[in-house]
């Protein structure tokens, strides 16, 4: 099994499929005249049921850690358009 670090993530679906893509900020100090650098590095395509699943999953992962850690605070992510 190979191991992967990640702090850049992104998730896409069609019908058949869910893509998570994983990566990593590359980027240390960030300015305007610095484009960022993401390199992306790792896909996993699920099925739609297993994706619902692993979503259940992660929750419930997320839910255990804070009630040991403490709330975490996150940006809520930008509203797409037609969302």
């Amino acid at each position: 099994m190979d191991t992967t670090y990640a702090n850049v993530a992104n998730a896409a679906s069609t019908r058949e499929e869910v893509a998570l893509v994983f990566g990593t900020n590359k980027t240390w100090k960030i300015s305007e005249d610095k484009p960022v650098k993401i390199e992306l590095t790792n896909r996993i395509i699920l099925s739609p049921f297993a994706a619902k699943r692993f979503a259940l999953l992660l929750n419930g992962v997320l839910d255990e850690y804070e009630s040991r850690f403490g709330k975490l605070e996150v940006e809520p992510q930008e509203k797409r358009p037609g969302k």
